[in-house]
């Protein structure tokens, strides 16, 4: 019962990383792009309107102008690039894990009796011990770098915190490969991945026609 409720919480806890990685880029990216475009748009604003002598308008374009002018928002391409980085490693755990990494050719499906089962688990522990490799490393990198004192150039935030995501989410796709394999060896069934399936919508059923009176 306790591994089943930690297993649901990491599962929860690795669906809620992508989801808030993916909302937080894309609000940033539209706050930053509306910033690159209302910086220049303002300005024109004001020039065109104290052309035409329109009122009230010219100050307002004016100081929009430099409220935006003052914003600094040269570290957002920077932390949309290491927010979908970091999307993208824990993004590939959940595809093995859901199916969407997970798949058999048809050269392997034309295998008989055992030997498809023995070759369908192999690819999962190839991919497992490949994974666990580069969290390995990834994690020497790591170490090695919390014993200095790099930083990122616009965000200054510490190298070791930005490179995290390597070990992290290698090790979780490995553990994600051996919790497929073992499903697959004790089941037989592999995670599939519906795209037309939406959670929580329940289709609808059609119903026959009345014949008509």
């Amino acid at each position: 019962m306790g591994d089943g409720v930690a297993l649901r919480v990491l599962d929860r806890l690795e669906e809620w990383i992508i989801a808030t990685l993916i909302a937080a880029a894309t609000l940033l990216i539209f706050l930053a792009v509306v910033h690159r475009y209302g910086t220049g748009l303002s300005i024109d604003l004001a020039k065109w309107t104290a052309a035409h002598d329109v009122p009230l308008i010219p100050d307002a374009a004016r100081a929009t102008y430099a409220w935006l002018a003052s914003l600094d928002v040269s570290w957002a391409q920077e932390l949309c690039i290491y927010m979908f980085i970091w999307m993208a490693k824990f993004g590939a755990a959940y595809g093995v894990r859901t199916g969407i990494h997970v798949g058999v050719d048809v050269l392997i499906n034309q295998l008989k009796g055992g030997w498809r089962k023995r070759v369908i688990v192999f690819g999962l522990l190839c991919g497992a011990l490949f994974t666990a490799i580069v969290g390995t490393m990834g994690a020497k990198f790591v170490l090695e770098l919390m014993s200095t004192d790099q930083v990122s150039p616009e965000l200054e935030l510490p190298s070791w915190f930005v490179y995290a995501c390597i070990p992290l989410g290698s090790y979780l796709m490995c553990f994600r490969f051996l919790q497929v394999a073992h499903a697959f060896w004790k089941t037989g069934e592999l995670p599939h991945h519906d795209a037309s399936h939406v959670d929580d919508i329940i289709p609808d059923v059609a119903t026959p026609e009345r014949a008509p009176r």
